[in-house]
């Protein structure tokens, strides 16, 4: 039996710049977009040109990509014809090949925001587009609003996305604009659209997030006969987010019964590149990627009870709904105080390391994790810092380099326009191979910008590490936290650093001790003691 064809639209670039906090550069929504075609997305919203600089100057050096690049605007305003509507004008001189135009089908939304009668706005809806037809380009209807459209009257809102259907759309797209919809609901609005005449391989759906169930109404649409999928990356979006593809996707391809009913265009190998697609466009917002993101996140695949540590070395489907490769995630098992020999084996062979189970030395790296974390470590979140401490106890630790010493200096002041800052400075002395190299920077604080005494510690130490430099250059630290274990005079801190290379390797360390520099400097020194390692540098 053949399988229908599901098309995949991505609206990051358009909804997704509409979060919170989001703003993207040309050049990061020229990146996205290629990285969103490689992958095999059908439809790319860039944006809305004319709306703002950033959007029109996009649309002017947009990439050539497989994916139909599209340009988003309104219907036509009453009053004018749709050629001579300028808004309108500015999105179809875009010259995309797809044009998507949102209107109104909720009927009170026609009258109070719009100010406009009902028979009004079906007009504009028809107007419009036709007019991007009969310029040859796709045309795609957003309703907006339309499932409280839906509800508060249904005559008004299938009339409303007849309309465009009449008119030419190539897709019809419900949107649940406020997020509320459940998914039956949403099924049931898709099948009285269906029923209406309007074809489901013509109707589209656009979900967003507010009640946690983006993704499952969509599915709910699919299931109902929709066969467009609007969403985005990570599902960023206005308020609570769209409806998140890198949910959808994975679902989609390997779970049933939609694997063996319906195809799309992003291929398995493909599939393989979304966990670092997931994360490049965390790295372009400078947000730390979400542990808990299925599929996706780092922890999607974590097992951490020694009961399923101990399953998963047997079978991994006893815990695990997909294997991680699939989607180009990783097992982990992290390691705490409540791990036994089953998860330290078992993260010992995912370092590449054979131990046999009686093996004493297991028994050795379990008593110094847990001595360890009684003294304030934490390796359930920092999984190359605990391959550092097993490697040591097994006598499997290169000496890469050794530093000597380190000192940091903090001064404050004010300059000469009267603002307050502060300049850190750092002196670390590294040992390699018996040569000695004395390295200093320096971290500024001025207004907010980046600096400090962990910023100035953390470019000493990679500043200049002789043979071992072109293995860190790549380097950058991504994230750090920061606890404090205890309280009063016996406080411990706790810091854990997240670093991340240019090969999309991400790892965490974790250093701990009463003073916050101590305990950054170490967990920098393991971070960049991995990193050797994991690379294969050999000791001089």
């Amino acid at each position: 039996m053949s399988r229908e064809r599901l098309y995949l639209y991505d609206t990051t670039l358009r909804d997704g710049q509409q979060t919170q906090g989001v703003q993207f550069s040309v050049a990061e929504k020229i990146a996205l977009a290629e990285a969103l075609d490689a992958i095999g997305i059908d439809y790319i919203e860039g944006g809305w040109p004319g709306a703002n600089p950033t959007d029109s100057e996009f649309f002017a050096v947009r990439p050539e990509t497989e994916a139909v690049f599209t340009a988003f605007g309104m219907t036509k305003r009453a009053g004018r014809s749709a050629a001579n509507d300028e808004v309108l004008a500015g999105v179809m001189n875009a010259g995309t090949p797809a044009v998507c135009l949102v209107g109104k089908s909720h009927d009170y939304h026609v009258t109070a925001a719009l100010g406009i009668t009902l028979e009004e706005n079906l007009e504009n809806i028809r107007a419009s587009i036709a007019h991007v037809v009969a310029s040859g380009r796709e045309a795609l209807f957003d309703a907006e609003h339309f499932f409280d459209g839906f509800k508060a009257n249904r005559a008004y809102a299938l009339e409303s996305v007849q309309a465009a259907y009449v008119a030419g759309a190539r897709w019809v797209v419900l949107c649940d604009t406020n997020g509320g919809t459940l998914p039956h609901e949403v099924a049931e609005a898709v099948a009285a659209v269906i029923a209406t005449g309007v074809p489901g391989d013509h109707l589209g759906i656009h979900c967003h997030d507010d009640t946690g169930q983006a993704v499952a109404a969509s599915l709910a649409a699919v299931m109902a006969g929709a066969r467009q999928i609007q969403g985005t990356l990570n599902g960023l979006g206005e308020r609570c987010g769209n409806a998140n593809l890198t949910s959808l996707i994975p679902t989609l391809l390997l779970k049933e019964p939609f694997a063996s009913r319906f195809e799309t265009a992003i291929s398995r190998e493909a599939l393989a590149g979304l966990t670092q697609l997931s994360r490049k466009l965390d790295d372009i917002l400078n947000r730390v990627p979400l542990r808990s993101a299925p599929y996706v996140g780092a922890s999607a695949f974590a097992h951490k009870a020694g009961l399923h540590a101990s399953a998963i070395l047997k079978d991994p489907t006893t815990y695990e709904h997909v294997e991680p490769s699939l989607v180009g995630n990783a097992r982990l098992i992290p390691m705490s105080n409540q791990a036994g020999q089953s998860n330290l084996r078992a993260r010992l062979v995912g370092m590449g390391i054979e131990v046999e189970p009686k093996d004493p030395r297991l028994a050795a790296i379990l008593d110094e994790i847990k001595r360890r974390e009684d003294h304030g470590y934490a390796y359930d979140g920092a999984q190359a810092s605990f391959e550092l401490v097993a490697r040591r106890e097994l006598g499997l630790l290169p000496a890469f380099f050794e530093v000597e010493r380190y000192r940091v200096t903090v001064e404050r002041k004010r300059d000469a326009r009267g603002r307050i800052g502060s300049l850190s400075e750092a002196v670390v002395v590294v040992n390699i191979g018996g040569q000695r190299t004395l390295s200093v920077s320096e971290g500024i604080v001025e207004d907010g910008s980046d600096g400090g005494p962990v910023n100035a510690l953390s470019k000493a130490l990679a500043k200049d590490l002789g043979p071992y430099q072109h293995f860190i250059d790549d380097m950058k630290l991504v994230d750090f936290r920061v606890r404090i274990t205890q309280g009063g005079t016996e406080a411990v801190t706790r810091v854990i650093i997240d670093s991340e290379d240019g090969k999309g390797q991400r790892w965490s360390t974790v250093g701990v001790s009463p003073n916050i520099v101590d305990a950054s400097f170490e967990a920098l020194l393991d971070s960049i003691t991995w990193k050797l390692l994991r690379d294969g540098a050999a000791p001089v």
